[in-house]
């Protein structure tokens, strides 16, 4: 048992990049008695190191949401990160991949974790990131409709007009209130940063929504979106998401697009002397335009 004079072990940082069908999982954070994708990585960590690791994400994704991109990171000793290699010719990054991979297996290619790294102490997953950009895919005429791709694409019984969402992407864009399409929640801003927010139909007919934010609050990608498509079903006028946005205020109003067709794509972050800077930056609550 440690006392205050112990001294602590030396920790290193380490960042793990990862990509995971959320068809199979409800959504990114752990839940008893529900397979999440947290859990189980936190299951195989647990099982390599003996012990609980805790996990920092970029971003948390819904039930059903894919990532291709997202990023956690975790801190190990010292000796656990050098007690990977056990006298191999391969490094500690090499082994704890081709490790996840061995305990990972049971999930049959549900979560692949592609690359890990040693990266500064002052990194962190969620509070250093500068951007996160998800994209998502609609099919909306039965022709379109490839069951091979049925998990990372949402359906949809109508026809839309993709020039009228992409009209209503754009007008978004900037630094605004975004509350009313993000699920309030305790101690926490809604006003975001939107970089990027485009849809249009591609030469195969399906529509591709790209969305970038400096960080999206809960519900606000499939918020924004579903508002896009009510415009291009029809069932709200033009100009809909600029009204929406005059009260920041969330209600039965919103619809949700469905999981399906989203999936986190990448976050980006600063050069390696920010990180620190940034994540001050972002732990700083922003309470005003």
């Amino acid at each position: 048992m440690n006392t205050a004079e112990d001294p602590q072990p030396e920790t290193v940082r380490i960042r793990l990049d990862l990509a995971y069908d959320g068809s199979a999982f409800h959504g990114w954070a752990a839940q008893p008695g529900l397979s999440t994708v947290e859990g189980t990585l936190r299951e195989g960590l647990a099982t390599l190191f003996r012990r609980e690791v805790p996990l920092i994400v970029a971003g948390r994704t819904d039930a059903g949401v894919h990532a291709r991109g997202q990023v956690v990171h975790l801190d190990l000793t010292a000796a656990e990160w050098s007690g990977l290699v056990r006298g191999r010719s391969i490094t500690a990054e090499e082994a704890l991949v081709r490790r996840l991979a061995g305990v990972l297996n049971a999930q049959r290619g549900a979560i692949v974790v592609f690359a890990a790294r040693e990266v500064a102490p002052d990194f962190d997953a969620r509070f250093s990131a500068l951007s996160r950009t998800y994209r998502y895919r609609i099919a909306d005429a039965p022709g379109l409709q490839d069951p091979l791709r049925r998990s990372d694409t949402a359906w949809h019984r109508t026809r839309l007009d993709a020039e009228a969402m992409g009209l209503e992407a754009a007008s978004v864009d900037g630094l605004r209130d975004f509350g009313s399409f993000c699920r309030p929640r305790e101690r926490s801003t809604t006003i975001r940063e939107l970089q990027r927010f485009s849809m249009e139909r591609d030469d195969a007919g399906i529509i591709t929504a790209r969305i970038t934010a400096d960080a999206f609050c809960h519900h606000m990608v499939r918020a924004l979106i579903g508002a896009c498509m009510d415009v291009g079903e029809g069932r709200r006028e033009p100009g809909w998401l600029l009204t929406r946005l005059a009260v920041p205020s969330w209600d039965e109003k919103v619809r949700l697009a469905p999981p399906a067709g989203l999936v986190l794509e990448s976050v980006q972050y600063p050069a390696d002397e920010q990180l620190g800077v940034r994540a001050e930056q972002t732990r700083a609550l922003r309470d005003s335009l």
